[in-house]
């Protein structure tokens, strides 16, 4: 590692002690450390087309150079992990066998080593669920013209059909939140629609159970909107449990609350690839 590599790309330096902290642990105990990251607005520059969204050009090299000197990169994403993969260019390229994909806010997960999409079997809540439903819409009076709908990790139960649509939804809804409370789900209310569902998924889950996962010692997290305020809490909490960690918000003018709690500003996904090939250029 020649000095040069500093003048190439170097790295700024965090406004608070814990994230000075957290970017030493880093770069010294890289290889037990992960670097979490979320993709719309992080890797890719936000369109006003999300089905436009492709990762910033220069993010699969950035990664590919720093991928294999840490434990992992993991990209944390709301969308499904097959169109973050698709969308981002990570399939088959050189240098990212250390990357993961925690798609479906870690419902799904893509591993670059073997190409393939692994997710846990559904809550066993929803097929209990499934089953006792006509049961509960006969005894409410409501089975004539709600509609059930499967969707495989939920089960949705619709209103617009039925002959008063918003009587159906109220009568029904004090009744499927006990449904779903005695199986373990949350009740999701909708425009005439009532969705059954596990609780309790987010970006934070999905990071905290993948660092402890790998036993990681040390934990990067950049991300842009308010749906990675939980990553964000789970950077704290681990924190609080002795893994040194570093906040970083990439663009600060459109989500304050972000900036504010993050340890390191950077400008957009031109900044967080820029950050990128610094720790690739530093760890040791």
């Amino acid at each position: 590692m020649g000095s040069h590599s500093y003048s190439h790309h170097p790295l700024p330096t965090p406004v608070t002690p814990a994230g000075r902290d957290g970017l030493d642990a880093i770069l010294t105990r890289s290889a037990h450390a992960v670097i979490g990251l979320d993709f719309d607005g992080t890797l890719a520059p936000i369109v006003a087309d999300p089905e436009q969204a492709r990762a910033h050009p220069d993010a699969v090299p950035a990664l590919a150079a720093l991928a294999p000197k840490v434990a992992a990169v993991a990209v944390v994403t709301g969308r499904p992990a097959e169109v973050a993969v698709r969308y981002g260019g990570f399939a088959g390229a050189d240098g990212l066998e250390h990357l993961v994909v925690l798609g479906h806010y870690g419902a799904e997960r893509w591993d670059a080593r073997s190409g393939s999409i692994t997710a846990p079997a559904p809550h066993p809540g929803v097929a209990a669920v499934r089953a006792e439903l006509p049961g509960v819409l006969d005894r409410v009076g409501a089975s004539q013209g709600t509609w059930v709908e499967e969707k495989g990790r939920a089960v949705a139960v619709h209103t617009r059909r039925a002959e008063d649509p918003q009587a159906a939804f109220d009568a029904l809804r004090g009744p499927l939140t006990d449904l779903a409370a005695r199986h373990g789900l949350i009740v999701e209310p909708g425009r005439m629609v009532l969705e059954l569902r596990p609780p309790g998924m987010d970006k934070g889950v999905a990071l905290i159970e993948y660092v402890r996962g790998v036993g990681a010692e040390a934990v990067l997290y950049a991300g842009d909107d308010l749906g990675d305020l939980p990553a964000f809490a789970a950077v704290d909490k681990l924190r609080s449990e002795g893994v040194p960690g570093l906040l970083v918000c990439s663009g600060s003018t459109e989500v304050t609350e972000l900036a504010e709690r993050a340890d390191l500003v950077v400008d957009g996904p031109a900044g967080v690839v820029q950050l990128m090939r610094g720790l690739a250029d530093q760890v040791r």
